[in-house]
């Protein structure tokens, strides 16, 4: 399947030369990159987000392969939805699913199901696509979107990413693509905020899945980071560092109701 860009245009600019010029405004670089078994970064529109996000990606060392999660914000399509061959098309051109690790992690959790319905217009995944080809150029990546919201899917699809990866001779990095609370006064969100991303520094994946819950915290994407962190301690992750926090205010002025976003790196 050819999947073309269904937020181009909106949450990232059309055009392809300006999208570089953003994408090279809000590239952190920092030498020499880092090796990481994981990451946290934002999906909001490039003007909110692109400086967190760019800010992590600026200082991995980027492998051949991705396994990227991410939430379903439309609530089409399955709860764990997997597309496992085509490509996927931005301004910037096209980047090819890697069937034969998407065929692994099928094999390896029974619950993903083929399906390009919870895909086709979702965002989350698609604007992490544009900074690796342009810091990267060519690479290969499996996409995972979650719509579930109970904690033993998301279990045991990050430990059978864990066993798949364990096995893998150039190991796939991991993204958990997820902005953090929504639409709430500026003072509130950060209490909230550091909430959850102190239990993805403890690497506590029932922490933060639990804390999420417990406290109503609105992170979108807290289902792609629990079955991240689960699997990057299955691989023997130690620390984690949040690289950047920031939120809507930031460049809105407006103070509230804010979304935020955070990167963060698990090595």
């Amino acid at each position: 399947m050819h999947r073309p860009p269904a937020v181009a245009g909106r949450f990232y600019p059309a055009n392809p030369e300006t999208l570089k010029r953003d994408l090279e405004s809000y590239i952190e670089r920092v030498t020499p990159p880092q090796a990481a078994l994981g990451c946290v970064v934002p999906h909001a529109g490039l003007m909110y987000s692109g400086h967190v996000a760019g800010a992590v990606y600026g200082r991995l060392q980027l492998p051949a392969s991705y396994i990227l999660l991410c939430p379903n914000h439309t609530g089409h399509g399955r709860p764990l939805a997997i597309m496992s061959e085509g490509e996927w098309e931005t301004p910037l051109g096209a980047v090819s699913i890697d069937a034969p690790l998407a065929q692994a992690l099928k094999q390896a959790c029974p619950q993903l199901e083929e399906d390009d319905q919870a895909h086709r217009s979702e965002h989350s995944l698609e604007v992490q696509l544009p900074f690796l080809q342009y810091l990267q150029g060519t690479f290969r990546f499996v996409p995972i979107a979650l719509g579930v919201d109970s904690y033993e899917p998301l279990q045991e699809l990050g430990r059978a990413i864990a066993r798949v990866l364990a096995d893998h001779p150039a190991r796939p990095l991991i993204v958990a693509s997820s902005d953090l609370n929504h639409y709430e006064p500026d003072q509130v969100n950060r209490i909230k905020d550091r909430k959850a991303i102190d239990r993805i520094l403890a690497l506590d994946a029932r922490g933060l899945f639990d804390t999420v819950q417990q406290q109503r915290i609105s992170m979108c994407g807290y289902g792609p980071a629990t079955a991240m962190l689960t699997a990057v301690c299955e691989l023997g992750a130690r620390t984690a560092e949040l690289v950047r926090y920031a939120n809507s205010g930031d460049v809105t002025g407006d103070r509230s109701a804010v979304v935020g976003y955070a990167g963060l790196i698990i090595r």
